[in-house]
Parts: structure tokens; sequence; C-alpha cells
């Protein structure tokens, strides 16, 4: 299937030859949209879906990330979810794509993800790969306490809210979501209404799906997790 990529003002658009499809807004990791997310948002296009690569930093792009966890403990969450609430109006309004829009992420993506769902924002499924979850502890807790302006509240306080059905995907060797909060997760996706379903990968780590990182590059693991994201959101939208 050919592929048609341009850039927009929110980021990276690759949509397929067929119109009009289901949208997905794609969401990078902490080190951006780099060509890994351009990648997988292209082989995403390619299975019948327009897909936006979201550049989240494309108002203040970093020069670098010395720590990770401390400037994903400086990003403001309200504004994240605010910008990905507006792709989903973007994607839903072009010619490229049908009305249902989709929001898949990684890693601090997959966190997004999980928390655009939660809520009003426009998407109908979400699929979410080894998304933080707990501010409590991790690559995101803050011993001085959060900023309550920029971290409300942790993705696993807003779970209550989720309004569309989510597949999540973890690895029971994640050195950043450890298995507990994993376990939480699933407690609360118990008392919710919509349909949910948390996927635990054996013997896989953090960024499983990174094919540029070969010690985190699970190849079989990554092929069985892409076929059902596939198939999840193609009977969800």
């Amino acid at each position: 299937m050919k592929i048609q990529e341009s850039e927009s003002e929110l980021g990276y658009f690759a949509t397929p030859d067929a119109s009009p499809v289901p949208g997905v807004v794609m969401i990078h990791d902490v080190w951006g949209l780099a060509e890994h997310t351009r990648d997988l948002a292209r082989r995403l296009a390619g299975e019948g879906f327009a897909v936006l690569a979201i550049d989240l930093y494309r108002r203040d792009r970093p020069e670098t990330i010395q720590d990770p966890g401390a400037f994903m403990r400086d990003l403001s969450d309200p504004q994240v979810l605010d910008d990905l609430a507006a792709a989903a109006r973007w994607v839903a309004a072009q010619p490229e794509t049908t009305s249902r829009v989709a929001v898949v992420g990684f890693c601090m993506g997959g966190m997004y993800a999980l928390m655009a769902a939660c809520g009003d924002r426009g998407f109908a499924a979400v699929v979410s790969f080894y998304g933080l979850l707990s501010h409590a502890h991790g690559i995101l807790h803050d011993p001085g306490g959060a900023d309550p302006k920029r971290k409300p509240r942790e993705p696993l306080a807003m779970v209550s809210e989720l309004a569309c059905p989510l597949l999540a995907f973890f690895g029971d060797r994640d050195e950043f979501v450890p298995m507990d909060d994993v376990r939480a997760l699933e407690g609360e996706l118990a008392k919710v209404s919509a349909e949910a379903e948390v996927v635990i990968v054996p013997g896989a780590g953090h960024a499983f799906m990174n094919d540029t990182r070969p010690a985190a590059y699970r190849p079989a693991a990554a092929a069985e997790a892409w076929r059902r994201t596939v198939a999840f959101l193609r009977d969800r939208l």
C-alpha cells in the first residue's frame, strides 16, 4: 500500500492512498518525534489508518535531555492533554479520515495515551505501551512533591474516568513500571464500565517495541503486540 507523508503544524502525518480511513494520534516517548515513531506511524498507515505522530515539543524543543525523569516531571500534563484533544479534532477533520480517532503511545506517550482516554477528548480507543502509571515512586517521583499545576493527578488516579476501550501492554521486567503499578491499574480498571485489557509480556522490559534499541527490543513480543494492536484498532474504529 502506498503511503502519503506530510508535515502538519502538529507533527508528522502518514496516510494510506485509500480514504477515508479511521484516524490515530500517535505519541512519542520522552526522546521526541524521532524516526522510530515516524516509522511506526508509516507502518500503521500501511495497515489502513491515517496517523498523526504528534510532536509534543514543537513549541519549545529541548536541545538535550540529560535527565529524562526530571524532564518529564517538568512537563505540563494539562497542556499535553489539551494538545492531544486538539490533535484528535485535527485528525477527525482531515478529508483522509473518518470521524473516529484512536490514540496510541509509547513510554511517556503510553502514559499520556492512557490519560487522554480518561475523559472526553475525542478518542474512540486507546493503545498504551508500557506507559508510566505512578508519581509515588520511580522515574516520575519527585522527592519534593509533584507540582500541582504541572502534575495535578497521576495516571492511576484518572483511570476511573476511562471513556473508551483500552489495550495496554507491559513487560514483566520493566524497570520503570513496576508490576505493583500494573496490578493497581488492573484493580482500577475492574471498577470501570469501559472495555479494558492489560497484556503482560513475559521476559520483556521497557521499550520492547523499539527496534532501534537492540538491548530492549524483543522481536517476537513486538510482532505479537503489533498484531493485537492492529486487530484491536480495526475492531473498535
